[in-house]
């Protein structure tokens, strides 16, 4: 009697992506003109300048670096909830999502990220985040304007920062509102980073080339990474692990960098996720995520890589 070949089990090509690389890129954008009208909107809500920066005396006055993110109630896409169909319902997002996460999946959050150029952030302020491995500019903005994230460059982490003690079990979905060039703050991404699963920020790298990476976790493993780019037009979008190290230097252009951002998590049943996860060497949940920040909330390491890149 002949033994049967049993043929490889085909994965939906978003969980074949998430095995190997741990990021999707979808071919197709979404709606172009719909992502403009819906930047117009956000633009013209208010000036992404130096106006939105409190001075440097009343930032010294009552120095807060906590609390100064986005939340329910204070989140600038809550007062565009009828837009957002051109995302949260676009059939190759919703198909490659339920893929990974299930028919259940639910959304953790979402809100507007804005990369803020050079020429908009007060001089006061670079002085002092020069070396911050995040810079999340949340705690010099006006409090009238804190229903945005705003960044002057983030150093390469894992979504799972934000998740003390939550498995890995959400991705991040990305949207370029406008066109990204290399000048414009894109995404860079660590291809197959997330095989290490969850390490503490700041992440052990060492520049191998131009666009490659060491990544170490501290506990023996190693993976050799290459560095992508993520630039694109109005529409473009991509996804990532919860576990893929992933940042962006300063935006070194005229202008602000704006951006949608989703957190989704896995529904109840059984996902690609969980097939993704089982690749994994590494822990798929951490009880500390950082070590960058005081008590406080203020940065107390200064060093940042991929500001080398």
């Amino acid at each position: 009697m002949n033994a049967q070949k049993i043929a490889p089990r085909q994965h939906h090509a978003a969980v074949e992506d998430f095995i190997e690389s741990g990021a999707h890129l979808f071919e197709k954008p979404v709606d172009p003109a719909a992502a403009a009208a819906l930047l117009a909107q956000i633009r013209a809500d208010r000036h992404f300048d130096h106006r939105l920066f409190l001075s440097e005396a009343e930032f010294d006055a009552d120095p807060q670096y906590v609390g100064v993110n986005p939340r329910p109630g204070r989140n600038l896409l809550e007062r565009f909830e009828d837009q957002l169909a051109f995302v949260e319902q676009d059939a190759n997002i919703v198909d490659g999502v339920t893929a990974l996460l299930g028919p259940g999946y639910t959304i953790l959050n979402k809100k507007v990220v804005c990369g803020v150029s050079q020429t908009s952030v007060p001089a006061w302020i670079r002085a002092r985040i020069l070396g911050n491995p995040v810079n999340n500019l949340g705690a010099y903005v006006r409090p009238e304007y804190r229903d945005v994230t705003y960044f002057y460059g983030i150093d390469f982490h894992q979504d799972l920062i934000d998740y003390k003690e939550r498995p890995a079990d959400f991705l991040t979905l990305y949207v370029y509102l406008h066109p990204v060039s290399r000048q414009d703050a894109p995404l860079f991404l660590l291809k197959g980073s997330h095989r290490l699963g969850g390490t503490v920020f700041p992440h052990d790298l060492t520049a191998t080339s131009d666009a490659s990476w060491t990544y170490r976790d501290g506990q023996g493993g190693v993976v050799e990474t290459d560095q992508l780019i993520l630039t694109g037009g109005a529409g473009f979008t991509a996804m990532w692990h919860a576990c893929t190290l992933h940042g962006t230097q300063p935006d070194a252009a005229d202008h602000e960098r704006i951006s949608l951002r989703y957190l989704l998590a896995q529904g109840p049943d059984h996902a690609g996720m969980d097939e993704v996860n089982a690749t994994l060497q590494g822990p798929l949940l951490l009880t500390q995520t950082r070590t960058d920040l005081a008590a406080d909330g203020q940065a107390q390491v200064k060093r940042n890589t991929i500001n080398q890149a």
